[in-house]
């Protein structure tokens, strides 16, 4: 990672020297090297937010698959039972008919187990797509911060050669970073 504050201000400071020599050029670019890096600051921040919102969900992920993984446990000990205690009401005696009513009883249970085991699965499901989505959008970001950070530096490029076309190119990676960045917001 980079630390994207430092960045932004060692670019003013880029900046404010080149502006010192009153060149129209220079200080264009050097306006340039300040916008970029202000968007660049604003994407590596939105960058962190996506990878730790990625995390967060991966982490809510894996308690919801321990909680059905505990209700599925549940679900088989339940099933045990009830099929212990119907046998032994099978086999008839002065408690078969409590053994039954108890076997009854586990038959009931298991469908509520079964059905909060399979509603943990389905938020896990959930909470893992919207992980996936938030660690989509924390690549978009690393590829729109990397573009407006290579932007910065051919811009700093045109500053030293005195030259048009690196600056351009550093525009056009601005720009392109910057829509990168705008499209993983809005998408």
């Amino acid at each position: 990672m980079h630390d994207a504050p430092m960045d932004v201000v060692e670019h003013r400071e880029h900046a404010e020297h080149a502006a010192h020599a009153h060149d129209p050029f220079i200080s264009r670019v050097s306006i340039t090297i300040a916008l970029l890096a202000v968007v660049t600051a604003i994407t590596g921040s939105l960058e962190t937010v996506e990878n730790g919102a990625a995390i967060t969900e991966a982490s809510r992920a894996v308690l919801a698959q321990d909680k059905a993984t505990d209700a599925w446990s549940f679900y088989q000990a339940k099933s045990i039972k009830k099929r212990l205690d119907t046998m032994v009401a099978e086999e008839g005696g002065p408690n078969a008919d409590r053994y039954r009513g108890q076997a009854a009883k586990d038959a009931a249970d298991e469908t509520g187990i079964q059905s909060e085991a399979k509603r943990d699965e389905a938020e896990r499901d959930a909470l893992l797509q919207q992980s996936e989505r938030h660690e989509q959008r924390h690549h978009s970001l690393t590829v729109a911060a990397t573009l407006l950070e290579m932007g910065i530096a051919i811009a700093t490029i045109a500053i030293i050669t005195r030259r048009r076309w690196p600056w351009l190119a550093a525009v056009g990676l601005g720009v392109a970073g910057a829509a990168a960045s705008a499209w993983t917001l809005l998408s």
